[in-house]
């Protein structure tokens, strides 16, 4: 198919949605052309809208966290473990 068909069945299409879209009037053909015609050079001449700048990828949260942690690390003072209480020694086996 050549540009000016596929112009041509584009405009024929649009037209045809338009005239059902009015109730299928009969003798208003060369209007629903034009006015198909001038709805698709506007959509064509229509600037595409760009696509937004994506942002600088974000530190992931877990790499934050852990950075956090380890300067908390460093500014508190280091404290002394609590010693463990020694254990209750386990009962005896049975003597038979």
């Amino acid at each position: 198919m050549t540009q000016q068909t596929q112009t041509d069945d584009h405009i024929r299409d649009a037209a045809y949605f338009l005239w059902l879209k009015d109730g299928q009037p009969e003798g208003r053909d060369q209007e629903h052309w034009l006015a198909a015609q001038a709805e698709l050079t506007q959509v064509a001449e229509t600037p595409k809208p760009k696509a937004p700048r994506k942002k600088a990828a974000a530190k992931p949260r877990a790499a934050k966290a852990a950075a956090a942690t380890k300067a908390e690390a460093a500014a508190k003072p280091a404290v002394p473990a609590k010693p463990k209480k020694p254990r209750a020694p386990k009962a005896a086996a049975k003597a038979e």
